[in-house]
């Protein structure tokens, strides 16, 4: 996924297109992901996770090349939303596949696999880059990309848990599963979560230019350092989890990704947002995967339908958080927008005692 990132202007050059209609194809990705992702229970269900990784990483390393090389909108349109698709029946798939390694284990293993996901996205986008200045042809580049992940996935296929729900057995839909009293406040703190994380992506950038005088060139590290330290707090999160337990990891993470927020926006100095920044990014590194495991695990809801409807909704927030704070910021100012975002996260330190119950 992050491989494809740098490729985008080479992409909207090849096509010939303009800002809009970029963003209009761009929307496909989030149609595929949101249009599959409420099948993905049943998915599960019926073919187990390991069925369903491997489908997904083959048609994400046969679809990437034709994306970068589609040279008609449709053709692009339709290997975007496949894409998406792809993409987001596997982030289901491989939530799915770590609940169960943490069963079966008896130790959390969330946080470690997610620290992973983060720092693929930086060697995706940060390979796939140096290729691109090393002169190497954006289709070239993607091959490469396609070759480390065969290289890396068909070793490891063997080894997962062909786990599937049992004969007989049909999983809750994805939208009756969110109605459930235990599962509903962890949907929608992965709702608040994903919206933050989807405004740190988009506006820090911007944040650090317009209201800290950081030069363009520049403010791009912002987020660098956020996803940097998120990626070494994942890392690290297993052993925490395990040594405080999943209640006072919601609730400090919480209360340090609020504190991080606060200083983005109280104190006026580029130095002090960069260390804002960074401290959230360790706030807010291990709450996402502590709240998957919760839903993987809640007792009257099987975790095939339980991690699709925790996702789905963690997705809307990726989506619909660039616009909300876009519209805070119209109203009022980007300062604004990210206390808003401190007060919110707030709230998983408020239901933390419920969700850890």
């Amino acid at each position: 996924m992050a491989a494809w990132a740098p490729l985008i202007p080479f992409s909207k050059s090849r096509l010939g297109i303009d800002d809009g209609t970029l963003g209009l194809l761009l929307f496909c990705i989030a149609a595929g992901s949101m249009l599959l992702m409420p099948f993905s229970g049943r998915l599960i269900a019926r073919f187990g996770c390991r069925a369903l990784i491997v489908a997904c990483v083959a048609t994400l390393c046969a679809d990437l090349p034709a994306i970068v090389a589609a040279t008609s909108l449709p053709v692009m349109a339709a290997a975007l939303f496949v894409f998406g698709a792809a993409n987001g029946l596997l982030d289901v798939a491989m939530n799915a596949q770590a609940v169960v390694v943490e069963r079966e284990s008896g130790q959390p293993r969330m946080s470690g696999f997610h620290g992973l996901y983060s720092i693929g996205s930086i060697a995706g986008a940060g390979g796939v880059s140096v290729l691109l200045a090393a002169g190497v042809a954006p289709l070239h580049a993607v091959l490469a990309v396609v070759l480390v992940i065969a290289i890396a996935a068909l070793p490891a296929a063997g080894d997962l848990l062909p786990r599937r729900a049992p004969e007989g057995e049909r999983p809750a839909g994805t939208f009756k599963a969110l109605l459930h009293p235990g599962l509903l406040p962890i949907a929608l703190l992965c709702f608040l979560m994903f919206l933050i994380e989807g405004a740190m992506l988009d506006w820090s950038a911007v944040f650090l230019h317009t209201e800290r005088g950081v030069d363009q060139r520049h403010a791009g590290f912002g987020f660098t350092l956020y996803s940097i330290v998120v990626a070494l707090g994942r890392m690290v999160g297993d052993r925490i989890v395990d040594g405080i337990g999943s209640r006072r990891t919601l609730v400090l993470g919480s209360l340090a990704a609020a504190a991080g927020l606060l200083l983005i926006v109280t104190v006026d100095r580029a130095g002090a947002a960069l260390a804002g920044f960074m401290l959230a990014g360790a706030g807010l590194a291990n709450i996402v995967p502590v709240l998957f495991t919760r839903a993987g695990n809640q007792p009257d809801v099987p975790s095939a339908a339980a991690l699709p409807a925790v996702t789905l909704l963690g997705y809307a927030g990726l989506l619909c958080g660039p616009a909300l704070i876009g519209q805070v910021a119209r109203q009022f100012n980007l300062t604004a927008a990210f206390a808003a975002a401190a007060v919110a996260v707030l709230a998983v330190a408020l239901l933390a005692p419920r969700i850890t119950r």
